[in-house]
């Protein structure tokens, strides 16, 4: 009986501990609809940084999400930033016919030719900078280059 309320603790404590962990990926989650992001990027005055991936084949784009986009620093400065809109072109993953249509047309709109391509946009939509391929150097390299070229 003697381990209950130590075993008890421990728990609540790995219980709190995921569900902050969950309440600030909430708070940094990438959108995937264009004109949800636009409109959080018009409420905020925020850039919408834009990623054209194909998150489930694309090797470079699946190490700049495992080094970049899904680390602590990136995902705190993004909270406070910008607009995350992740425009995914999945081979096996599955999207609805929306989603679909929506990222197609996207990679059309932005001229995208390639994985990844990042593009920031402007809180109006209009394009700031755009970085085709992957992109090394981790969060740092990213926040750089994105407050660099939004004048964050």
């Amino acid at each position: 009986m003697k381990f209950l309320a130590p075993l008890g603790v421990v728990l609540g404590l790995c219980v709190f501990t995921l569900s902050s962990l969950r309440a600030g990926e909430e708070e940094t989650a990438w959108l995937t609809n264009y004109e949800q992001a636009l409109q959080a990027a018009s409420k905020e005055k925020r850039p919408v940084l834009v990623d054209f991936t194909g998150s489930d084949w694309c090797g470079w784009c699946i190490r700049l999400d495992k080094e970049t986009f899904s680390q602590p620093e990136f995902l705190n400065f993004a909270k406070d930033h910008v607009v995350l809109l992740k425009v995914d072109l999945p081979q096996d993953k599955p999207q609805s016919d929306e989603v679909k249509k929506q990222n197609e047309a996207l990679v059309q709109k932005f001229n995208v030719e390639g994985f990844p391509t990042l593009v920031l946009l402007g809180s109006d939509g209009r394009e700031i900078a755009r970085q085709g391929g992957y992109l090394p150097g981790g969060p740092a390299a990213m926040i750089e280059w994105i407050t660099s070229a939004a004048k964050l």
